[in-house]
């Protein structure tokens, strides 16, 4: 009886560790493919902007995204109204060199965090500055959606 109950054991821990060793990797490959995928739709806003395609930004922000920029929160809709037309005439003025992106994946969550540095002329005005964005994203049925955006920026030195 006490070899059977030895014998149950070792298959037991054998068949957990063939399971763990399953399970652990497919759940890296869906982090690491969720981090890309949240990365991209990042890059992708950006692109959007910079091609002044407004339907690609509004197809990436959730329908209840907010911006908060310059000290203001807008929804979604103020956002397309009246900031967007003048977010892609800076971001089809000035040259934008970004950092990396970091991201954060949470289940259905998202954080992506990235630094830039942005120079040229925008209205007759020199634009010299270091700027950090953070983007609030959730998975959607179709990807990945902008829940929300914080962009900030300062003067370089």
């Amino acid at each position: 009886m006490m070899k059977s109950s030895k014998n149950v054991t070792c298959f037991v821990l054998i068949v957990a560790v063939i399971v763990a060793a399953q399970v652990f990797p497919a759940q890296a490959q869906t982090v690491e493919a969720d981090t890309t995928a949240v990365a991209q739709t990042v890059r992708s806003f950006h692109e959007a902007l910079a091609a002044g395609d407004s339907n690609a930004v509004s197809r990436l922000l959730a329908p209840d995204a907010i911006i908060l920029e310059s000290g203001a929160i807008e929804t979604r809709k103020e956002y397309l109204s009246h900031h967007l037309s003048g977010d892609i005439e800076f971001a089809q003025a000035v040259s934008t060199r970004r950092g990396e992106i970091q991201v954060k994946v949470s289940g259905d969550v998202a954080w992506a965090s990235s630094t830039s540095e942005i120079q040229g002329n925008f209205r007759k005005r020199a634009i010299n500055l270091t700027g950090a964005e953070l983007m609030v994203l959730s998975r959607t049925a179709d990807g990945w959606a902008i829940r929300a955006t914080h962009w900030s920026t300062r003067t370089r030195p």
